[in-house]
């Protein structure tokens, strides 16, 4: 018997959650285009692409299944004598399900149901979803294909079930999060599947930000022999065509394209351009504020937000005090020529002057501390919030993943904002990423990156003033805030005792502020915000330390 091929296509896609309509128009729009480029005979959508991943509590509400169910019918209509996998929420008696659907000749030929239901990090698919039981065999092109969905390919049972169904190769559809290094986890995974069953496996994943999360698509082929065979690229929407070559019902898969690993400073960059480009471009923001103090943080967030949405969409915002240095002033203004953005100059010294008049009986008899500089911060967190208010564009906010961890960041001032790119950007990882920007050409200037980081609200301030060298302060934040290590193996690890319960108290302490914080772009296993949620009132290492002195606010 002569070989065939099957003609596969992977609609690695970004789909905005909600948007049922438009997300089944830009399911048939894929259709035709890979018929019509690519003469596929087999389509795979994502995870939930009906109305995108993830639906949180859209998935409560009952007018929900008969909109995605007219949507279905219309695609339904489009489908002829072709397969597509597509997921949607479906509902029975026994509650909702986290479906997969095989269409084809306008009929839903095949159905399943996800079994591995996560709930950790930032799932939690529990709180909707009835998890399946049964395996989802369907032949196609002569081959019998499991059909499974993301999760099912963590946990052996599906896979398994799969097999013994008799599936000859597995479709795994996904809205698998971006997280640095996920992609390596990925193929480990796959790869033990197959050498367990020997059954190949094809994995499409979706791409594009939502809220917090990034999804980077990522998807990829192994064969039989657990050999990546295809791999699409990171952080790129697009049709990929995989060409399986079946002979009396075995098949094979020829080494085909494979796109290049990405470094850990790319894969974190790209993530961060997809978040921020998602967020402002599906809520119809006109366009971004940013205040920029002179200092690495900004620089880099102006970088990531003009890569993302381009100069022309991005206002900068230069607001010195009598304490910001005249190197601060210039760097900044240098950014912005060189990025080609439009910047406003506006001092905070009348408002500061101001503040103080008005409270100067309120303060008195009381010395001069952080108050003063956190109504500096305030001045500017108002003048941002007011020129993105007029113009119906987005204030970003520019604090690290270092400086939310530990509290060192004023509450309705440098955290007043509606986006934070760097959210879950370590302050040594920004330094990386910054010099990883300027490879080819320098956009943040090298003064900044040399200089000593500062807040500038009091003379001659440092951050290590404050706080440990970052160099100390981020393996231990890692150790604490990412993998839950207690202070006693922290220092068992080589860290003095004393930094590193310090470093607890102010993480433990800054909780209130990381609630009140704006979202921003998940590039860790675990992130402040969805993925890491502490009480704010807590007793837990109360018995270890002295009654605290009580907080301020800021």
């Amino acid at each position: 018997m002569a070989v065939k091929t099957l003609r596969l296509c992977l609609a690695q896609s970004n789909f905005l959650v909600g948007d049922i309509e438009g997300n089944a128009q830009k399911i048939i729009d894929i259709c035709q285009q890979a018929r019509q480029q690519f003469q596929s005979e087999l389509i795979l959508f994502p995870e939930l692409a009906l109305v995108g991943y993830p639906p949180e509590d859209l998935l409560l509400r009952a007018d929900l299944f008969p909109r995605c169910q007219q949507a279905l019918a219309a695609i339904q209509q489009q489908v002829d004598d072709f397969h597509i996998v597509i997921g949607i929420p479906e509902h029975d008696n026994n509650g909702v399900y986290n479906a997969a659907l095989v269409l084809h000749r306008q009929q839903i030929v095949a159905r399943y149901f996800k079994h591995a239901l996560p709930n950790y990090s930032v799932f939690d698919e529990k709180r909707y979803f009835v998890a399946g039981s049964e395996a989802c065999v369907v032949e196609i092109a002569g081959v019998p294909m499991g059909i499974t969905i993301c999760e099912d390919i963590w946990v052996d049972d599906p896979i398994a079930l799969s097999v013994k169904a008799g599936a000859r190769l597995i479709l795994n559809i996904n809205a698998s999060p971006f997280h640095l290094r996920k992609d390596a986890e990925r193929h480990q995974l796959v790869r033990r599947h197959i050498q367990r069953h020997g059954v190949p496996l094809v994995y499409v994943n979706q791409v594009g930000g939502q809220d917090e999360l990034v999804f980077d698509g990522a998807s990829f082929v192994m064969n039989s022999r657990a050999e990546c065979v295809f791999q699409a690229p990171a952080f790129e929407e697009a049709l990929y065509p995989v060409e399986i070559e079946i002979e009396n019902s075995a098949i094979s898969i020829p080494p085909q394209y494979c796109a290049p690993v990405l470094s850990e400073e790319e894969s974190a960059y790209r993530a961060l351009v997809t978040g921020v480009r998602d967020y402002v471009c599906k809520n119809y923001f006109n366009g971004v504020v940013i205040g920029l103090s002179g200092g690495i943080d900004s620089a880099l967030t102006l970088a990531i937000v003009v890569d993302a949405i381009g100069a022309e969409a991005v206002e900068g915002v230069l607001m010195p005090s009598r304490y910001t240095a005249d190197m601060s002033i210039e760097d900044a203004r240098e950014e912005c020529h060189t990025l080609g953005v439009v910047y406003h100059l506006i001092s905070i010294e009348p408002a500061f002057h101001a503040f103080l008049d008005m409270l100067k009986d309120a303060f008195a008899g009381l010395p001069v501390d952080t108050t003063e500089e956190n109504i500096q911060a305030r001045c500017r967190g108002l003048i941002l919030m007011a020129i993105a208010n007029k113009k119906r564009k987005i204030a970003m906010t520019t604090g690290n993943k270092s400086e939310m961890a530990v509290g060192y960041a004023t509450l309705y001032g440098d955290m007043a904002g509606g986006f934070d790119v760097l959210k879950d950007v370590s302050k040594t990882l920004v330094y990386r990423l910054a010099r990883w920007r300027n490879r080819s050409g320098e956009v943040i200037p090298q003064r900044v990156i040399d200089r000593p980081p500062s807040a500038e609200l009091a003379p001659e301030q440092k951050d290590s003033d404050s706080l440990p060298d970052y160099a100390v302060l981020d393996p231990i934040l890692m150790r604490y805030v990412e993998q839950d290590q207690s202070a006693e193996e922290i220092i068992a690890a080589g860290f003095d005792e004393a930094v590193v319960r310090r470093v607890i108290r102010m993480v433990d302490a800054a909780e209130h502020k990381r609630r009140q914080a704006p979202p921003g772009v998940r590039i860790t296993p675990r992130a402040f915000g969805r993925d890491r949620r502490y009480p704010l009132t807590s007793g837990y290492h109360r018995h270890r330390q002295k009654r605290p002195e009580p907080q301020a606010s800021d």
